[in-house]
């Protein structure tokens, strides 16, 4: 019989905020024959801690084992709370670790982490980057199990030129660097006129606003279309040559998977768990962080090279396999069972 599971996580249906792994991950468990409670989508912060802890009580008799999306910033505490509740109740549970700052939360609060971490089932981390971060921090339980996408749902479009076409995905905050990109097609215009831009993703701390100011100003070609389903941005991908990640702080975040799935040449930040993603002039580019120029020449360069520039949409394309559900799903039954 197939485990009974609680997950936890910020399953929030709100205008700020992308759609989380929550979303996809339950209902994939769903198909495999779990049965699978979630919360929260609350987007009050206190009701959805009430809610969270509340249901690890109600339902302690019929879940087998918890799941606890765990990140660096507010929701580390969440993830705490919901292991301690979990300790409690003699409750079996797996924090699956997401974002990039969870290494300097690690610095920050060893007890609280020893605790969370150190007394849990096991820690799934969905790259070597953390895998390593954790390792070194005296943590034995911890395994690999890659993030997930649907391959079928961003199917790889074979790209004959490339225009300086540019696409961003991610939410607007300032982590994600959101300017950056801005002033990447700034820099690009000098060189390719007829250069553009296009940024999805919901507001979040005023850096939409920010980017919007600039934008004027300088009188460039940016689109907003706000907050996208996973399923309109891979159509909208069809129309951009290339994808930029411009994040200071990141673990394998699920946008550039997708983008290359889609056969869009990445050029991102060095930072974080990117160099594990991606092997720089292989299946990606990496420049260095909050570095225009850098950016913009990798760009130029790619496409005065459209031989390389397409081998490296095919080997990107080729290395996203390994995050197929169909391949994903094994790990997740073996650490399950």
């Amino acid at each position: 019989m197939k485990k009974r599971i609680l997950y936890i996580g910020n399953d929030l249906r709100v205008s700020s905020f992308t759609a989380t792994y929550i979303s996809f991950f339950s209902k994939m468990l769903k198909r495999e024959g779990y049965v699978v409670k979630t919360a929260s989508t609350r987007s009050n912060k206190g009701l959805r801690l009430v809610e969270m802890l509340g249901l690890v009580a109600k339902f302690r008799k019929t879940t087998d084992i918890v799941l606890i999306d765990t990140y660096g910033a507010m929701n580390f505490y969440y993830a705490y709370l919901v292991a301690r509740t979990c300790q409690y109740f003699k409750l079996e549970y797996i924090p699956i670790l997401h974002g990039g700052n969870l290494p300097e939360r690690l610095e920050d609060s060893m007890a609280y982490s020893r605790n969370l971490f150190g007394k849990a089932k096991t820690n799934v981390a969905p790259s070597k980057f953390l895998y390593n971060v954790f390792k070194a921090k005296g943590f034995d339980n911890v395994e690999i199990v890659p993030n997930a996408i649907q391959l079928e749902n961003y199917p790889f479009k074979e790209r004959n030129e490339f225009k300086p076409k540019l696409l961003w995905v991610r939410r607007f905050q300032k982590r994600y660097n959101p300017l950056l990109a801005v002033k990447v097609l700034t820099e690009l215009l000098k060189q390719y006129p007829d250069a553009e831009l296009c940024m999805v993703g919901p507001e979040k701390d005023g850096s939409m606003k920010t980017c919007r100011s600039y934008v004027r100003k300088h009188r460039l070609p940016v689109r907003f279309p706000g907050k996208l389903k996973k399923k309109e941005w891979a159509k909208l991908s069809a129309d951009y040559d290339f994808f930029i990640n411009t994040t200071t702080i990141d673990n394998t975040p699920i946008s550039v998977i997708e983008a290359m799935s889609l056969g869009l040449p990445v050029i991102s930040t060095n930072v974080g768990g990117m160099p594990v993603l991606i092997e720089d002039n292989k299946d990606g580019v990496l420049v260095p962080e909050n570095d225009m120029k850098a950016m913009a020449e990798a760009i130029s360069g790619l496409m005065e090279d459209v031989s390389k520039t397409r081998e490296i949409c095919k080997e990107a394309r080729k290395k996203v396999v390994q995050f197929g559900w169909e391949t994903v799903k094994e790990d997740w039954n073996r650490v399950l069972k």
